[in-house]
């Protein structure tokens, strides 16, 4: 019986997709509003991690930056988990209490429009 299962398992061919291909498959094409979703909520997650990596390496707690910036701790808590409520004015004001530099990229309609 485990022979006849190896066999069927053996004749069975492993397709192979990429990460963009699995994404089209099971989330929607890009330009979708659902793959637009995705990738915007994608976006916000990095930003958040960035912000604790950064934070972290400047040896800050989130209290510590809180401070520099005006907010409570738990302002920088919810901000590291989710950048999506957040205005501009704001990351800003944490990357410039980091030392970071920020630069933001718009693109409108096949051209592109770059802020340092």
């Amino acid at each position: 019986m485990n022979h006849l299962k190896a066999m069927e398992t053996k004749n069975k061919k492993l397709k192979m997709m990429t990460l963009d291909q699995m994404k089209d498959k099971d989330i929607g094409k890009i330009g979708t509003p659902q793959r637009d979703q995705y990738e915007f909520d994608l976006r916000m997650e990095i930003l958040g991690n960035m912000i604790k990596s950064v934070r972290k390496e400047r040896n800050l707690t989130q209290e510590q930056l809180g401070e520099l910036i005006g907010v409570q701790k738990s302002q920088i808590s919810k901000l590291e988990r989710n950048t999506k409520n957040v205005t501009i004015e704001t990351i800003l004001k944490v990357f410039s209490a980091l030392k970071a530099n920020v630069r933001f990229s718009v693109e409108l309609n096949e051209s592109e429009f770059n802020v340092a």
